[in-house]
């Protein structure tokens, strides 16, 4: 007999016949009913035995989280709550699940709870609803560029260049840590080293994906980045994925065009195709919103602010006019910003990108031309001498979601904005050549994967929307 998933099932076509569906059990009540969910759905189906048909042995074992066969007839509920439900004329234990043992039980776990049992909390019904949403996501991301004649391009993860400068790397080595091969100066002698050379694992596929849409027209990364920064924050993972596209002969305007049409597609997919896992995370928002003082509370649900940036024109704003905007701002003067705005320069912080977008302008915003010396060395400088072309894109809860530029594409600057950052020239040699052999004015722009997940289903912690988070001191799972 063909297995039906339970999505299929409440779909309710398959009235009066016989099915077979396997799951695990959320609930089983007065010896009776059994809630069945297999990952397919937020919704169970009920599944009703014939407890003096079923042997003792096998009702005992009718705990939660087991895994189970059935095999029934659908037929129309006589319960709320449900269209459809399961007459039961055979049930099989695949797996049993020791009620003493089994830590998901029917209650409300905390998620801090939940993220040290990060193997088992994919069985609640917020974790199922969030990675079906991720998923969802996912798809949307590879189905917008292949529609839009975009190429996916596998860019290393081992890497020997840091692509922002930063410095925060996970090293990669085979050299004895505890007696590595030393210079004459009792350096580590890296030429030793499995690569030759010092390497780490990848912050960014950008650099690389530079180098085939100079050859391709338009591609897209879509893979894992590190970062070791020793943050324990509710914003940042040492593990997390970046969506990345390259594209050649296209301009800061075409860049900023991009991308909002890009996160639009996205935004509207999910919208479309997840529309009972967004009521569920819309709901449980609501409630953990209602436990936040009056203040802090979000003046939009989930699906509000979905819409919000679906539905918006995203404003385009100077960085020179936010600064003039937030100085002049109410919360500024009143000193109730936590970094006070004085002067052309600062580094923008997630209060000040919130305000632009949810006070000032209601509409999502992408701030560009920003100060050169506070973005990375590979963004195409302007006349000015002192801006360069960059953007972000700031959202309604969270602040800046993407990051992009126009990039350098003249060697003569770029080499000197290497020089002048101390970067070492013998690193990118190959990334200077690029600018030597048919240079062309090319652009494009990084967005956190599961920064986006985290605006699509209202979670706080990014811990939340990833399988399994890796942070400082956890590598757990």
């Amino acid at each position: 007999m063909k297995l039906h998933s339970v999505k299929e099932l409440l779909a309710g076509d398959k009235l009066l016949q016989e099915v077979k569906v396997k799951g695990w059990i959320r609930t089983f009540r007065s010896n009776r009913f059994i809630a069945l969910n297999d990952g397919s759905t937020i919704n169970n189906i009920q599944c009703v035995v014939d407890f003096e048909k079923t042997p003792e042995d096998t009702l005992k074992q009718l705990t939660t989280g087991a895994a189970v066969s059935i095999t029934g007839a659908i037929v129309e509920s006589q319960g709320r709550g449900q269209n459809v439900e399961i007459q039961v004329s055979e049930i099989k234990i695949l797996g049993k699940a020791d009620p003493e043992e089994y830590p998901i039980q029917p209650k409300k776990h905390s998620l801090e709870f939940l993220r040290e049992k990060a193997h088992l909390r994919i069985r609640t019904n917020t974790f199922s609803a969030v990675m079906r949403v991720r998923s969802a996501l996912s798809f949307a991301v590879h189905q917008y560029f292949q529609k839009n004649d975009f190429y996916y391009v596998n860019t290393p993860i081992i890497t020997g260049s840091d692509a922002e400068g930063a410095g925060e790397m996970f090293r990669v080595s085979t050299l004895d840590p505890k007696n590595p091969p030393l210079t004459n100066d009792k350096e580590i002698d890296y030429k030793e080293d499995f690569f030759g050379k010092e390497t780490n694992l990848t912050v960014s596929g950008q650099l690389e994906a530079e180098t085939y849409a100079m050859g391709l027209g338009k591609v897209y990364t879509f893979g894992p980045t590190f970062r070791a920064e020793n943050s324990n924050t509710s914003r940042h993972l040492a593990e997390f994925w970046m969506i990345e596209p390259e594209v050649a002969f296209l301009d800061l305007d075409g860049n900023m065009d991009l991308a909002e049409d890009f996160i639009k597609y996205i935004i509207k997919y999910v919208l479309d195709n997840c529309q009972d896992d967004l009521a569920f995370l819309e709901q449980r928002l609501a409630q953990e919103e209602k436990s936040k003082p009056q203040a802090q509370r979000s003046e939009m649900t989930l699906t509000e602010k979905l819409h919000f940036v679906l539905d918006n024109n995203f404003k385009r704003v100077t960085y020179t006019e936010a600064i003039d905007i937030l100085k002049n701002s109410k919360p500024n003067k009143k000193k109730k910003f936590n970094y006070i705005i004085e002067e052309w320069g600062a580094d923008l912080q997630s209060e000040h990108e919130r305000y632009l977008v949810e006070k000032h302008f209601k509409a999502p915003v992408i701030l560009f031309d920003y100060p050169a010396k506070i973005k990375a060395f590979y963004m195409r400088l302007n006349e000015d001498g002192k801006t360069v072309r960059a953007m972000d894109i700031l959202f309604p809860g969270i602040g800046e979601i993407v990051g992009g530029s126009q990039r350098e594409e003249r060697f003569d600057v770029l080499k000197e904005k290497i020089d002048a950052m101390g970067i070492d020239e013998k690193e990118l040699w190959w990334y200077l050549e690029l600018r030597k052999f048919g240079t062309a004015t090319h652009s494009g722009f990084g967005l956190g994967f599961e920064r986006l997940v985290q605006f699509a289903t209202g979670m706080t912690n990014i811990r939340d929307v990833i399988p399994f988070p890796r942070s400082p001191q956890n590598a757990e799972f």
